[in-house]
């Protein structure tokens, strides 16, 4: 796909200098950078589903429950 959109020539150019000290060009410097925000759009998506998950299902303690006391005793 092509994606065509409007930058300062100045900004430009200094992108293109920091994507030539990188050894890319300014085309790969923003694949890239379209490609990780992708992959963070898809990670923020998987943590929610996690979060959401874990949220809604029961704890398997058994009715234990942490007791301070208990673990002072042990040590």
């Amino acid at each position: 796909m092509n994606i065509t959109f409007s930058v300062d020539e100045r900004i430009a150019e200094q992108a293109r200098a920091a994507a030539a000290t990188m050894g890319k060009s300014l085309n790969q410097a923003v694949r890239d950078y379209l490609e990780q925000l992708a992959g963070s759009q898809q990670l923020a998506n998987e943590l929610q589903a996690f979060e959401q998950s874990a949220r809604a299902t029961p704890g398997r303690l058994g009715g234990w429950h942490f007791d301070r006391e208990e673990a002072n005793r042990r040590a």
